[in-house]
């Protein structure tokens, strides 16, 4: 079985420093014999969610674009990295829209799958930008991949980040780390340890 890992821009730049941060780690992977996929984001836009809960009837949202393309890809994915750029201390409009409504309305494919984030900046903003990211991970059941530091690159075009040594150098580690995991995973489920089982959801609401 061939393990994939699918590597998310979230930069309108096709080819800009999130994408150079991304191949690195996608390089990684696959010296690691882990496929990799990097899906573009692009530059067209990406509208949030609103809250219309048709997904929950049918399965997909009801936009039919680039989200339901990816939660497809998703389904037979092994693991997930997904890289922004700092856009005023944040994570770009696009990939915010864009996970909002990934796992709204197919969560449930992402369970389980070990998943990282990456933020690329000129200068600051990236811890920010990394928290922001990680809570999409943290509340869908996903075992978060860590590195030697914080997942970032510097840099304000590609040729500056590949001179970001240290940031390169975590991308790299980021990589053989989740090929590890993959793999532990993957060995794991040829023995029968299989995934928790999910309780049924409480939801507490604070106003009575």
């Amino acid at each position: 079985m061939v393990l994939k890992v699918l590597l998310v821009n979230g930069s309108p730049h096709k080819y800009g420093c999130t994408f150079t941060a991304l191949e690195e780690v996608a390089k990684t992977l696959k010296e690691n014999n882990i496929e990799t996929e990097i899906f573009q984001l692009g530059n067209k836009p990406i509208c949030g969610c609103i809250g219309c809960a048709t997904c929950r009837k049918t399965g997909e949202c009801f936009m039919k674009d680039i989200v339901n393309e990816f939660v497809e890809k998703a389904k037979t994915a092994d693991g997930f990295i997904f890289g922004s750029p700092v856009h005023y201390a944040a994570a770009s409009g696009s990939i915010t829209s864009f996970l909002d409504r990934v796992f709204y309305s197919g969560g449930k494919h992402l369970q389980f799958k070990p998943a990282s984030v990456i933020a690329s900046a000129r200068r600051a903003g990236t811890t920010a930008t990394l928290d922001q990211l990680t809570k999409y991970l943290t509340i869908s059941n996903m075992p978060v991949v860590s590195s030697q530091y914080w997942n970032m690159v510097h840099g304000n075009t590609p040729e500056e980040v590949v001179k970001d040594l240290e940031g390169m150098q975590t991308m790299r580690v980021l990589g053989r780390n989740m090929a590890w995991l993959l793999k532990c995973i993957d060995l794991g489920k040829k023995n029968n340890i299989n995934r928790p089982d999910l309780e049924d959801r409480e939801t507490t609401n604070f106003i009575r």
